[in-house]
C-alpha cells in the first residue's frame, strides 16, 4: 500500500538533491585555491595583492582565530569529530527543508560546504590551510580561507532568515 507521507518526503529530497552542488562547489573552490597557496606561497611569507590583502600560507591548528590552537593536539580529534557531526546535520536538515524556500537552504548549502572544506583538511593535514589575509595600518584580521568565507555567508544568510524571513513565513501560515 503507498504511503503518502513517504511518497512526500522522496519528493521533497529530489527537490532539495539541486541545493548539493554549491557544498560541492565550495568544497572544490576551496581545495583547489589551497593547493594553490601550498604550492606556490612560501609558509608566513604575505604576497602583496591589493591595498589591505595579501596572499599569506599559515596553518591553523585550532578552530576560527586560531582558537586552542596551541591546545597539544587533543583539538584536531575536538574539531574534526565536531564538523563531521555538523556536516551530517547540515546534510540531514538540507534534504529535508520545505520546497520552495532560497535563502535558508543557501546559507545551510554553504555552512555544509565550508565545514567539509576545513574537515578535509583537519583530516588530510592535521590543520587548516590559511591564505586570505586582510589587513588596514596595523590592524590585522586573522588569515582564512574560501571555507571560512563560505561558512561564514551561510551564516550572515541564516542570521537574515532567522531575524526576518522566519517571521514572515510564520504569517502567511
Amino acid at each position: 500500500m503507498p504511503n503518502p507521507q513517504k511518497e512526500k518526503q522522496s519528493k521533497i529530497q529530489a527537490a532539495n538533491a539541486k541545493w548539493l552542488g554549491i557544498p560541492l562547489l565550495a568544497i572544490i573552490l576551496d581545495q583547489w585555491t589551497k593547493h594553490i597557496a601550498s604550492t606556490s606561497l612560501n609558509y608566513a611569507d604575505p604576497q602583496h595583492v591589493l591595498p589591505s590583502l595579501n596572499w599569506t600560507l599559515l596553518h591553523n591548528y585550532g578552530a576560527a582565530f586560531s582558537f586552542l590552537s596551541q591546545a597539544g593536539g587533543w583539538q584536531q580529534y575536538l574539531f574534526t569529530g565536531l564538523a563531521s557531526v555538523v556536516s551530517v546535520i547540515f546534510l540531514f536538515i538540507l534534504m529535508r527543508m520545505p520546497k520552495g524556500l532560497i535563502i535558508l537552504p543557501l546559507a545551510i548549502a554553504l555552512m555544509l560546504g565550508g565545514a567539509i572544506g576545513n574537515l578535509i583538511d583537519r583530516i588530510t593535514l592535521g590543520y587548516v590551510v590559511d591564505f586570505i589575509h586582510v589587513y588596514y595600518q596595523d590592524h590585522h584580521f586573522p588569515a582564512f580561507n574560501i571555507a571560512d568565507s563560505a561558512i561564514t555567508l551561510g551564516t550572515i544568510l541564516l542570521l537574515i532568515d532567522t531575524f526576518f524571513l522566519e517571521k514572515k513565513r510564520k504569517t502567511q501560515v
